[in-house]
């Protein structure tokens, strides 16, 4: 009976999606953004989110959220709100951060993303008081790839602006230490951020993504975040297509193709070999800990 009542809802909302197509302009964004004019009709409003993606930085947020919008029980703030880890955000209230949200139907679930919830130390406890039962999203990748990829990001920011910065090797590299201290290596140690989250969210509310599995496989990765929100089962192979010039799949849907932004998948500078076996020495203790944490391992380093 239960599941009777969520296919009519999805069917509900697929028909809303069909109406729409004929309304709303040829382009990806305006696809996915129902016109706020008409937030009074039919039930839809802007409500909290029932999931929130909370990291990883650069672990795969992006695309996560991108392929969650494609699904019609989804709407996704596409736009990182940083209210739970910011001070001035968070103390305008939660009217403030529902504003954020887009409008959605009754039979959808909003889902938020703001990879910086991750590594914040009250954005657990937060996020906690606001909703307890909330279902939590966590991409990660191999922590070595997610450190060069972070400063990567800060690099190119930085030569945008004309503004020097050293090598990854010469930030790194204490005398003959490495510099545990550098924020990009912090973001990367799984276990300790984990640790503080799930002191207030058991570890049913978190549902873990390998983010190279979804570069590899998406659909797998996604039918699984699926199953964990509990939508009635919609994607499938017709969603993705592998872009060989890209080198990564790209989306579609209803008519619609979509990559990722060119500042996803970019190149990496060269990173000295040494200092990559260091790296990957200095975190395989974390990355244990954080399997044993999860109860599943990786194929990292």
């Amino acid at each position: 009976m239960a599941r009777t009542c969520l296919l009519l809802v999805l069917l509900k909302v697929l028909q809303i999606h069909s109406e729409e197509e004929t309304k709303r302009p040829g382009s990806w964004d305006a696809q996915r953004n129902r016109n706020t004019s008409q937030v009074t009709q039919d039930g839809w409003k802007r409500q909290l989110p029932g999931s929130i993606i909370i990291g990883v930085r650069k672990g795969g947020t992006r695309a996560l959220l991108e392929m969650l919008s494609l699904h019609p029980q989804v709407a996704a703030a596409h736009s990182e709100v940083h209210f739970f880890n910011v001070e001035e955000n968070y103390h305008q209230g939660l009217d403030w951060y529902s504003q954020r949200m887009p409008v959605s139907h009754p039979g959808q679930i909003t889902v938020e993303k703001t990879p910086g919830y991750f590594s914040s130390f009250k954005a657990p406890e937060r996020i906690h008081a606001m909703d307890s039962s909330l279902k939590l999203l966590l991409i990660v990748r191999d922590p070595v790839e997610r450190l060069v990829s972070d400063y990567t990001q800060i690099l190119n920011n930085r030569k945008a602006r004309h503004k020097p910065y050293q090598p990854l090797e010469q930030i790194l590299w204490k005398g003959t230490e490495l510099n545990t201290r550098y924020k990009p290596m912090q973001r990367s140690l799984y276990a300790l951020h984990l640790a503080r989250w799930m002191e207030f969210f058991p570890m049913r509310q978190i549902h873990v993504v390998d983010g190279g599995g979804l570069i590899r496989e998406p659909l797998s990765e996604m039918r699984r975040v699926e199953s964990f929100l509990g939508l009635v089962p919609y994607l499938g192979p017709g969603n993705f297509y592998f872009n060989q010039t890209k080198g990564f799949y790209c989306l579609q849907a209803r008519g619609y193709h979509h990559c990722l932004d060119p500042s996803k998948g970019r190149p990496h500078p060269t990173i000295d070999e040494l200092l990559l076996e260091q790296l990957c020495t200095y975190f395989s203790e974390h990355n244990e800990n954080f399997f044993a944490m999860v109860g599943k391992a990786f194929n990292w380093c």
